[in-house]
């Protein structure tokens, strides 16, 4: 099979601010997977994940530059393989030590390959029902009170803004995070409001805010203590009125048995797993474990979240917001259906090329 390697830059409608920075604009890499006249396509999106040193953890920094090295070079190593042997083609990238954003790729393409193949989409493939698919949230970045209002009413029009993901861990300490939700309550106070801090949280920060969140209507939170202090979580679960979920704690399924007494969900992103396959043994590893599913994205087109989408009716919460916020996505996917990300049925991943961008 031949691979193609491609590059796009993607910009925000928003720039999105997070505990550990403020994106605007990233560049993407495109992988294109074919043989006998079909194509499969996938996408690695770059990402970082902060390390703690003094936990012995270090950080993750997956760029464009590394995921295209990396692509070209395993690109050469694929060339005698079918896509009909995902099996073999894992352990290859496991072995050559890929990052987790170029088995996202390949991985994505192989299974939108054999979807176009059959002449079916993937939902159908496996066995899913739409129906199962929760709104997915929209994202508000941190911001100040009044910034926090323009980016819920920006999204009202787009999304109808039913379940809104809040950024905390802001800086500014915990005031400015409650100062910020309170005005993102009274801008929509009908919405499922749900938090993430990306780890800007210590623990007392943590249970504090976990006590104030819970007494606000928020569903659950994200990722409240930085990466390398696990240790802390079955505390904070226990003094916590609120489910926690974890993400940048949890990249693959071997994550899953050590957190499952120690949070109540995680958070699957493709990039971080490797993609589908991946993916779909960490659900029902967490399954197994007792744990709630979701499904969430960095900043990636539609084509990853389209990809995503299709594993969707397997979870409990959705967060694949990130195309929506591009103003030049060059792909058109899964469509929004009154806050629903909906694959088509159209085979495979059901993507295609805009002939021209927005």
């Amino acid at each position: 099979m031949r691979i193609g390697i491609e590059t796009f830059t993607v910009h925000k409608r928003f720039p999105l601010t997070i505990s550990r920075g403020t994106t605007s604009q990233t560049t993407n890499v495109w992988v294109r997977v074919e043989q006998q006249g079909t194509e499969g396509w996938g996408e690695a999106s770059p990402f970082s994940i902060s390390g703690d040193g003094r936990a012995g953890i270090s950080p993750v920094l997956q760029s464009t530059q590394t995921l295209i090295e990396a692509l070209q070079l395993v690109a050469q190593i694929l060339e005698t393989f079918s896509p009909w042997e995902r099996q073999k083609i894992e352990r290859v990238l496991r072995e050559a030590e890929v990052p987790s954003a170029v088995c996202a790729a390949i991985d994505v393409a192989l299974h939108d390959w054999m979807g176009k193949w059959t002449k079916m989409p993937l939902w159908r493939l496996w066995g899913l029902n739409r129906r199962r698919i929760v709104p997915t949230s929209v994202t508000v970045g941190i911001n100040t009170p009044e910034g926090a209002r323009q980016r819920v009413r920006d999204w009202l029009p787009l999304t109808g803004g039913r379940v809104l993901k809040i950024k905390l861990g802001s800086p500014a300490g915990i005031e400015a995070d409650r100062e910020m939700l309170l005005a993102v309550r009274e801008e929509a106070p009908q919405a499922q409001l749900l938090v993430d801090a990306n780890g800007g949280w210590s623990l007392e920060e943590a249970v504090t805010m976990c006590d104030w969140l819970a007494s606000q209507g928020v569903k659950y939170v994200e990722q409240p203590l930085p990466v390398g202090q696990e240790d802390k979580l079955p505390e904070l679960r226990d003094r916590s009125p609120l489910p926690i979920f974890v993400d940048e704690s949890c990249f693959t399924s071997r994550d899953i048995p050590k957190l499952a007494e120690r949070v109540h969900g995680i958070n699957i992103k493709l990039m971080k797993s490797g993609g589908l396959t991946e993916a779909m043994r960490m659900v029902h590893t967490a399954r197994a474990c007792g744990l709630q599913v979701m499904f969430g994205c960095y900043s990636d087109s539609i084509l990853a979240n389209t990809a995503a989408s299709h594993l969707s009716p397997l979870a409990d919460y959705l967060d694949l917001d990130s195309h929506l916020n591009l103003i030049d996505d060059p792909f058109t996917g899964a469509s929004l259906q009154d806050g629903r990300l909906i694959p088509s049925d159209l085979p495979g991943l059901g993507v295609e090329y805009r002939a021209s961008n927005p």
